[in-house]
C-alpha cells in the first residue's frame, strides 16, 4: 500500500513538471514571437524633396492648314467663263480665281454711263441757261424806273417790272429743272456703281495666300449649287493640328503650354508646338463616347482643341495623324510627397513625418499635383522623412525600429 503511494505521488510530480515545463516554454514562445514582431515592424519613408509637378497628357490629332478656302459653283451667277489659276499654283489674297460670264451686266453697264452722259449734257445746258438768265435779271433789274417804268427805254427796248418778273420766274422754273436732272445724275452714278460692284463679284478671288489644291471644272451646275468645290485653296502658313481630349483633361490644359508632336508616319521624330486654344464647347454631335484612361470610365464629353506648331512643318502634309504628349502643369519646383504617402481623415489631409526613431503626425496644405506627386504647401519642409506607407496602426509618438528609405 505504501509503495502505491509512492508511484501515485511520482506520477503526479511528473504531470506537474511536464505542464509547468510546457507552460515556461509557451510563454517563452510567446513572449519570443511578440518580441520578434516589434522587432522586425518597418516602415518605408522617402525624403521631402521639390518636384517638377508637369504631368504629360496624351491625346491625338490630325494636321491641318491654318486656314482654307472653299469656291462652290453659284447658279445664279451664270456659267464661269474662265478659269484664272490651276492646281499646286501658289497665290495671293485678291488674285482672281475665277471669272463668271458678266456680258449681260457689261450691257447694261455700257447703257447707263450713256444715259449718265446725256443728262450730264443736259444738266451742263440748263446751267448756262440759268447763267443767261441771272444776267438778263440782273441787266433788267438796272434799268427798270419804278416810278416811270413804261417811259424808260433800255438797251432791248422798254423794261418793265413785269418784264424783270417774268424773267425771274423763268429762272425759278430752269432752276427746278436743273435740280430734277442732278437727281437723274445722282440715280445714274448710283445705278453705274451697283454694276460695278455685280461685275466685280463676277470674279472670285483668293481671301488668302496660299496653295491651290484642286481645281474642279467639272462640278456640275444645278439650280441648288453643288456639294463638291470648284476650286479649294489651303494657307500657306504653318500648319496647326486639331483634335478633341476628354472633359478630364481640358480642366488640365492652358493656353500656351508646351506640347510634343509625333506624326505616325515619321518614326522617333518629333515638332515642337504649343496649345493655342481648347474650345468651351463641346463637339456638335455632344462628345459622347467611350474613353480609355479618363478615370471614371464611362461616357465622357469631348472638346475641341487647336496646337500650334513652332517647328518647321514643310515635311507635313494635311491629314497626317500625330499623336500630342501635352506637358501640363507648373515647371517651377514644389515641395511634394509621392501620393500614398498622403491620408485624408475627414477633408484632413495628415502624413507621418519619422524623426529620431518616432513617428510625428502632421496636418498639412496641399496643391497641384501629377500623376506620381502631390504638392504640399505647408506642414513639412524639405528633408524631412515623409512615410509612404501609412497604416491605421501608425499613431504620434510610435517608436519605429527599422526603416527602408527609399530615392
Amino acid at each position: 500500500m505504501k509503495k502505491k503511494l509512492w508511484i501515485w505521488a511520482a506520477v503526479i510530480a511528473g504531470i506537474l513538471i511536464i505542464a509547468s515545463t510546457g507552460t515556461y516554454l509557451y510563454a517563452k514562445t510567446g513572449t519570443a514571437a511578440v518580441g520578434n514582431d516589434v522587432e522586425e515592424m518597418s516602415v518605408s519613408v522617402q525624403k521631402v524633396s521639390e518636384q517638377e509637378l508637369v504631368e504629360s497628357i496624351l491625346v491625338t490629332g490630325k494636321i491641318v492648314p491654318e486656314s482654307e478656302q472653299k469656291v462652290f459653283l453659284e447658279p445664279e451667277k451664270g456659267e464661269i467663263s474662265e478659269f484664272k489659276v490651276a492646281e499646286n499654283q501658289a497665290v495671293k489674297a485678291g488674285d482672281a480665281l475665277l471669272v463668271y460670264d458678266s456680258s449681260k451686266i457689261d450691257s447694261e453697264l455700257k447703257r447707263a454711263v450713256r444715259e449718265k452722259d446725256l443728262l450730264q449734257s443736259r444738266g451742263k445746258t440748263e446751267q448756262n441757261q440759268i447763267a443767261d438768265l441771272n444776267k438778263r435779271l440782273t441787266e433788267a433789274k438796272k434799268k427798270v424806273n419804278t416810278k416811270a417804268a413804261e417811259t424808260v427805254e433800255g438797251a432791248q427796248g422798254l423794261v418793265t417790272q413785269e418784264d424783270v418778273n417774268q424773267l425771274s420766274n423763268e429762272k425759278i422754273q430752269q432752276e427746278m429743272q436743273y435740280e430734277s436732272t442732278k437727281s437723274e445724275i445722282t440715280s445714274a452714278d448710283d445705278r453705274i456703281k451697283e454694276l460695278n460692284a455685280q461685275k466685280s463679284e463676277m470674279t472670285i478671288v483668293s481671301k488668302m495666300d496660299g496653295i491651290i489644291v484642286k481645281v474642279n471644272q467639272n462640278v456640275a451646275n444645278t439650280e441648288a449649287g453643288a456639294s463638291e468645290p470648284v476650286i479649294h485653296i489651303i494657307s500657306s502658313q504653318p500648319y496647326k493640328v486639331i483634335g478633341s481630349m476628354s472633359e478630364f483633361d481640358t480642366v488640365k490644359i492652358k493656353e500656351g503650354q508646351p506640347v510634343i508632336i509625333r506624326p505616325k508616319v515619321f518614326k522617333d521624330r518629333e515638332w515642337k508646338g504649343a496649345v493655342e486654344s481648347v474650345s468651351q464647347f463641346p463637339n456638335a454631335e455632344g462628345g459622347g463616347g467611350e474613353f480609355e484612361g479618363s478615370g471614371g470610365g464611362g461616357n465622357v464629353t469631348m472638346y475641341p482643341f487647336k496646337v500650334t506648331i513652332t517647328d518647321d512643318t514643310s515635311e507635313l502634309r494635311q491629314g497626317f495623324h500625330v499623336s500630342l504628349e501635352i506637358k501640363a502643369g507648373d515647371a517651377a519646383k514644389k515641395i511634394a510627397i509621392p501620393h500614398p504617402a498622403l491620408i485624408d481623415e475627414a477633408g484632413i489631409k495628415i502624413v507621418y513625418i519619422l524623426k529620431d526613431g518616432l513617428l510625428e503626425r502632421r496636418e498639412v496644405q496641399t496643391g497641384v499635383m501629377n500623376d506620381a506627386f502631390i504638392e504640399v504647401t505647408t506642414g513639412i519642409t524639405p528633408g524631412e522623412l515623409v512615410v509612404i506607407t501609412p497604416t491605421e496602426e501608425m499613431h504620434d509618438g510610435m517608436e519605429v525600429t527599422s526603416y527602408d528609405e527609399v530615392e
